[in-house]
């Protein structure tokens, strides 16, 4: 990577399980990324605030709980409220095939469902980020 960027790892809501999300955020490490990540039960308003805080360059947002049509978009309307509709909103998570376009619509990236590899994240996150910062 030409650029070390920034990626905040999040777990919004009341979901209590963050195992997937610390794998995550290790192979983004591990793939040369700066990762900080939030812990768990974080609202939309401490998750954004963490992102501009922290002058990041992405956020993944990491949801089993089933509330991702509530809290994807509020992160995204957080974004925007404060001048960081920039940054890349990508996730993952238990998030039914049917509502991936509905979460790309409303602003989201790219959704990772179980399965998908760490090579995949990774390579996607770089190249998005790449072409972003080449466009800026």
């Amino acid at each position: 990577m030409e650029h070390r960027y920034r990626v905040v790892v999040a777990k919004p809501g009341l979901d209590g399980h963050d195992r997937g999300a610390k794998v995550i955020a290790r192979a983004l490490r591990d793939a040369g990324f700066e990762v900080i990540y939030t812990g768990l039960h974080q609202t939309p308003e401490q998750v954004v605030e963490t992102v501009v805080q922290e002058d990041a360059d992405a956020v993944g947002l990491s949801l089993l709980s089933g509330a991702h049509m509530t809290l994807f978009p509020k992160v995204i309307a957080q974004l925007k409220e404060r001048g960081a509709d920039d940054v890349l909103v990508f996730g993952g998570g238990i998030i039914p095939d049917a509502d991936i376009p509905k979460l790309k619509e409303m602003g989201a990236a790219a959704i990772f469902t179980p399965g998908s590899s760490m090579a995949s994240i990774t390579e996607w996150l770089r190249q998005a980020l790449e072409e972003r910062h080449a466009n800026n």
